[in-house]
Formats: C-alpha cells, structure tokens, sequence
C-alpha cells in the first residue's frame, strides 16, 4: 500500500488559501453557545484560511495520513452567524474562544438534540489513531466543561488510553501532529454522544498493520463502535486487511473517505466499514434549518469518494456504475471553513481551533451509530442505512461535486445515492439501527 492517496500532491499540501472562502462560510444556527468576539469589521479578514494537519504528511516511509485541515484565518460560518446576530463582526479565529460548530449545532443539523440527551449510557466510542497525546484527557476535559457536557475521565471510568496492545502505561511516542487529530475525534464523539464513553486506542505508528491491530483492541475492549479518521492509496494487499482487522460482525467500523478529492482510499474502500465523506454545512430558511452541499474546496482537495479497484461489493450496495465496493455510504460536515470547534493544546497554544476534513465527519457518523443503539451480533452496521435509502431518515445532499469522473455520481452529487455524499447525512438515529 502507498501511503500518499491518489491526487495528493506530496510535500505541497501544507497550506491552502481558498478563493471564494467568502460564499462557502455561510451562518449557522448560534444555539446558545460559543461567545462572539467582537472587533471593528474593517480589520477582520474575510476569506478562510486553513492548513492541513501535520499528520496530513507521513512522518515515516509507508504510514497512512489523517484527513484534517486547522482553520488559520478568516471568518468561519460560525463566526459569520454571530456577527449577523450581534451586528459586530468578529476577529479572525484564535485560540481565546470557539470559532466552529459546537455540540448544539451539530446536534440541531443531523436531528440529534433528543437522542444526545437520552441515549449512550453504556455505549463505548473507540477512537483510533496512531502515536500519543499526551493531553488527550485533559483537553477533552476542556473542551466537555465548556459545552456543558458531564465530565468523562479515567477516575469515573467514561474515558480510557491504552496502546495498541491495550497498555496503560506503555504507550507509544508522542506526536503533536497527531494529537490533533485525536483532540477531533475525542470532541466529535463527544458532541454527537455526550453520554457515551470513550476509548482511545493509541497505533504504535500509522502503518496499516499497526492501526488495523488498534482496531482490533478496540473491539476486543468491547467497543461496538470505532472510528478511523486516516487512510491510504488502495492496494493489492487490502482484501487480506479486510479479513485481519475489520471483518467485525456487530461492530459499527466508521472510516473517513479521504480529502484529496475524487478518488478511492483504503480502509475507506473496505466493504466491512461505512466509508464517510464529507459536506459544506450551512444554515437556512428550510424546516430542516440546515443545508448541505458537497464539500470541494479544488481538484484536489474536497470529500473522497469514487470506485474501489480491489474490494468486492457488498450485497446492500446495488450502485451500477462501480462493479466493486462504492465510496461513500453516508457523509457529514468536513469543509473547514464551516468546521468545528476543538480544544487542543500539545504542541500548539492551549485553546480552541476550527477543524475540517473528513477526520471529523467519521466521529460524528460513530457517535450516530452509538445513539442508535447496540448492533446485533452478525450484523454489518454499514449496510443500516441502505435500508433507509431514499427516507426521511436521511438528508440527501443533491448538489455538489469533487472533481470529475467518467461515472458522474461517483463524483457528482444527484438525488438518491452518490459516491461524495452516500445516501446523505443522518436526521436522527433510525437510518443507523439494525
């Protein structure tokens, strides 16, 4: 397997200035977080600004890359929404005070808000990353205390940090790039499922091998729920990952699709995963009070999707125009400039950053399998929202491409399935039950 996905160019991704930032930072819908802060209009850059996480680029020869982006400058979509409810426009993104989507907004846009506060009591989230945040639980202490959401700890047992041998005190080499990536993934499952505990199941590094033996702890942990926010060019060797670490009945596996734009990524590409890809998420007059778009900021650089070259179809997925496995199955928020908010503080100032990517949009797809409840024992939670396919269980996002292809919904947003988006985005728990 190649570590670089198709169309990232390597060495060249580090930052990316976006020209019509302006237009894609539409508001959101404040929900009684997040406090404005307030500036004279005339000194507040417009456009949004971000970079790509240092994880982004291998730290070694043949290790896989996380799919997150840090918003450097400009005015988020939640930033925009507060100057329009305040008639101040706020400062460019710091590290004082949340700039992104919060817990509030991301439960009001999938249809959350009642499930969040009643459901995942028991329920186990695994997070799986490579290397180790030395932060990690003190930063979700952060960021959970601002939001209002109980405490998850070590001591009261909702929190825990093994390696991939399921050490708690032998954990692998530190890495601020990295712990970035895991600050998303801890405060996303935390937004979607405040009640739910959370295991992080630290790689001793980002190659397949040993991420796919994080997965496996998870589940042997009991985790019924596992994120991956990474990937990888596809190849010869992915049908054999597939049987080694995420053939896993009764497991919900959750695996962003990539941000390189239009093209196929493994373990995104395993048919035992539900493959997430990403979306542009704004406010709007609608009853819904939310619209999405496919999340493409060029040609290489936006959602992943498009048509495996070695995994077998599933059987629940019926598209015509890729004879092997189709990438996506569902998707969520992941343009950065309308991301979210995280706290981090290992390696960069302590405080609050704005992310995107698709990194964040497989967290918040496992905390919506989390909500919905334990999947039975011989299930593959990736097939649940194939029967849902076409309801009102699902926000179909029906506008939008990331890039070109010969098969145009592999690339090309339409009614009903397409590869950037799947069969849309969650509105409630029901399409994610089974």
């Amino acid at each position: 397997m190649r570590s670089t996905p198709p169309n990232r160019p390597s060495g060249h991704r580090a930052w990316r200035r976006i020209g019509a930032a302006a237009a894609a930072a539409a508001a959101l819908v404040l929900a009684g977080f997040g406090t404005a802060v307030q500036a004279d209009a005339a000194t507040a850059p417009a456009k949004v600004t971000w970079t790509a996480t240092p994880c982004a680029t291998p730290k070694h020869t043949g290790e896989l890359t996380c799919n997150s982006y840090r918003v450097t400058g400009g005015l988020t979509a939640f930033q925009k929404q507060q100057a329009a409810r305040t008639g101040v426009t706020p400062k460019a993104a710091d590290a004082s005070t949340p700039s992104g989507y919060g817990p509030s907004n991301l439960q009001s846009a999938y249809g959350l808000t009642s499930a969040a506060a009643s459901n995942g009591s028991g329920e186990t989230i695994a997070i799986v990353d490579a290397y180790n945040d030395p932060n990690a639980e003190s930063d979700l202490a952060s960021y959970r205390s601002y939001y209002g959401l109980s405490a998850c700890t070590t001591a009261n047992g909702c929190f825990k940090k093994v390696s991939q041998t399921g050490s708690t005190t032998s954990l692998p080499s530190s890495d601020s790039g990295w712990s970035e990536e895991i600050s998303l993934d801890l405060d996303m499952a935390s937004a979607i499922c405040p009640k739910c505990n959370i295991l992080l199941v630290e790689a001793t590094s980002a190659t397949m091998a040993n991420l796919g033996k994080a997965v496996n702890e998870a589940v042997t942990l009991g985790a019924k729920y596992v994120s991956n926010s990474y990937g990888g060019s596809e190849s010869s060797s992915d049908t054999s990952y597939d049987s080694s670490y995420f053939n896993h009945p009764g497991v919900a596996i959750t695996v962003s699709a990539g941000d390189s734009g239009y093209g196929a990524e493994y373990p995104a590409a395993s048919r035992y995963v539900t493959a997430v890809g990403g979306t542009a998420l704004k406010t709007s007059s609608t009853t819904r009070g939310w619209t999405e778009t496919v999340w493409k900021t060029s040609s290489t650089e936006g959602t992943g999707s498009g048509c495996s070259a070695y995994d077998a179809k599933p059987s629940w997925q019926t598209d015509t125009g890729c004879s092997k496995r189709t990438i996506s199955d569902v998707s969520a928020v992941a343009d950065p400039a309308t991301g979210v908010s995280v706290y981090d503080s290992y390696g960069v100032t302590a405080g609050w950053y704005t992310f995107g990517g698709t990194s964040a949009s497989s967290p918040i797809i496992a905390g919506v399998y989390a909500l919905a409840g334990t999947p039975s024992s011989s299930s593959y939670p990736s097939s649940f929202p194939y029967a849902k396919a076409g309801t009102s269980a699902l926000n179909d996002v029906t506008s939008g491409n990331n890039g070109s292809c010969s098969t145009s919904y592999l690339c090309t947003a339409q009614s009903g399935y397409d590869g950037p988006t799947g069969w849309g985005t969650p509105e409630g728990v029901s399409a994610f039950t089974g």
